[in-house]
C-alpha cells in the first residue's frame, strides 16, 4: 500500500465530509490523532509527486508497489512504470453496478490485480457483509482478483460497526474461493482475525497503517507458526507514515528467518499474481 503526495490533502475530503468532532475539522490528515511525524512536508510542493514515490522506493529497496488507478498521477505512473507500480481499483458499494462495470473497464484499461475498500468511509457505510457488497465480491471472483478490506476500528472517528471482524466470517462461508486479505489491523479482534485465517483458506492478513513496533504480537506469533502464507507487508506512505520510519522500525519484529521474504514479497506476489 503506497501512494502520491499530490498538493494537498483533499483526496481525504470523502472522509472529512462524514466527521463530526471539532478536533477532526483541524486536521489535515483524518487520522493524525494516531501518527507522529505525518510526511506533510512532502505535500504542496512542486515536486513531481511520482518521482518522489519512486526515489523513495530507490532509498528503501521497494521493487513494487500495489497504488490506486484513479486519478491523473496514478494513471500516469501506471504507464509510465508499469514495472514499478501494480494497479488496484477502489470501490464503494453504494453504486452497485456502476462499480462493477467500473472494476471490469479497469481491469481491461490497468490490468487491475486487486480492488480496494473502506466499508466505514462509505458514504453511506457499507458493512463487510452488506449485500451490495456482494457483486463486487463475485467480480473479484469471476476477475480473479484479491479484495483488500479495512477491517477493525476504524481510525477516522467513524463508527465501527460496518468493520466488526465477525463480519468476515459469513463473507468466506458465502464465497469460500475469494482471495480476501484485511488492511488497518483488524484491532481489537487480532486473536480473531486469527481464528478466521485458520478456518478460511483464501484469507490474509496485511500490515497497512502500522509502524512496524506496533504489529499485533497475535499477527507476528501466527507468522511464526501456521501463518507464514498469510501474513502481508504493507505500508502506509506518504498517507501516515515515511518510509523511513517503517523500515527503521522494522528490524525489531520478531519474525523467524523464514518468514521474512515470504512477508515482505512472496506472499503478496503470489496474491497479485506477479512474475
Amino acid at each position: 500500500m503506497i501512494g502520491f503526495a499530490e498538493r494537498d490533502f483533499a483526496v481525504y475530503d470523502f472522509i472529512r465530509y462524514q466527521l463530526k468532532d471539532a478536533e477532526s475539522a483541524d486536521f489535515q490528515f483524518p487520522v493524525e490523532y494516531m501518527f507522529k511525524n505525518v510526511p506533510k512536508d512532502l505535500y504542496g510542493t512542486d515536486a513531481d509527486p511520482v518521482t518522489v514515490t519512486l526515489g523513495e522506493m530507490d532509498r528503501h529497496g521497494i521493487a513494487q508497489g500495489l497504488i490506486g488507478c484513479d486519478g491523473e498521477v496514478s494513471q500516469r505512473a501506471l504507464r509510465a512504470h508499469p514495472d514499478r507500480f501494480i494497479a488496484s481499483a477502489n470501490v464503494d458499494p453504494n453504486d452497485v453496478m456502476g462499480e462493477v462495470r467500473k472494476l471490469r473497464r479497469q481491469h481491461d484499461e490497468f490490468d487491475i490485480r486487486a480492488v480496494g475498500t473502506f466499508p466505514a468511509g462509505c458514504v453511506p457505510q457499507v458493512p463487510i457483509d452488506d449485500p451490495k457488497f456482494y457483486p463486487i465480491y463475485s467480480t473479484c471472483c469471476e476477475l480473479d482478483i484479491p479484495i483488500f478490506v479495512c477491517a477493525g476500528v476504524p481510525g477516522p472517528r467513524l463508527p465501527m460497526g460496518p468493520q466488526v471482524v465477525e463480519r468476515i466470517d459469513r463473507v468466506m462461508y458465502d464465497f469460500p474461493e475469494l482471495t480476501l486479505v484485511t488492511r488497518h489491523g483488524c484491532e481489537p479482534w487480532e486473536a480473531l482475525i486469527v481464528k478466521l485465517m485458520l478456518k478460511w483458506p483464501c484469507l490474509h492478513y496485511a500490515t497497512s497503517a502500522f509502524a512496524p513496533k506496533h504489529y499485533p504480537q497475535a499477527i507476528v506469533d501466527y507468522a511464526n507458526t501456521r501463518g507464514s502464507d498469510k501474513i502481508i507487508y504493507a505500508g502506509y506512505f506518504p498517507m501516515g507514515l515515511s518510509l523511513d520510519r517503517i523500515f527503521s522500525d522494522m528490524p525489531g519484529v520478531g519474525f523467524n528467518d523464514d518468514v521474512w521474504p515470504k512477508f515482505l514479497r512472496g506472499n503478496a506476489a503470489r496474491i497479485l499474481k506477479v512474475d
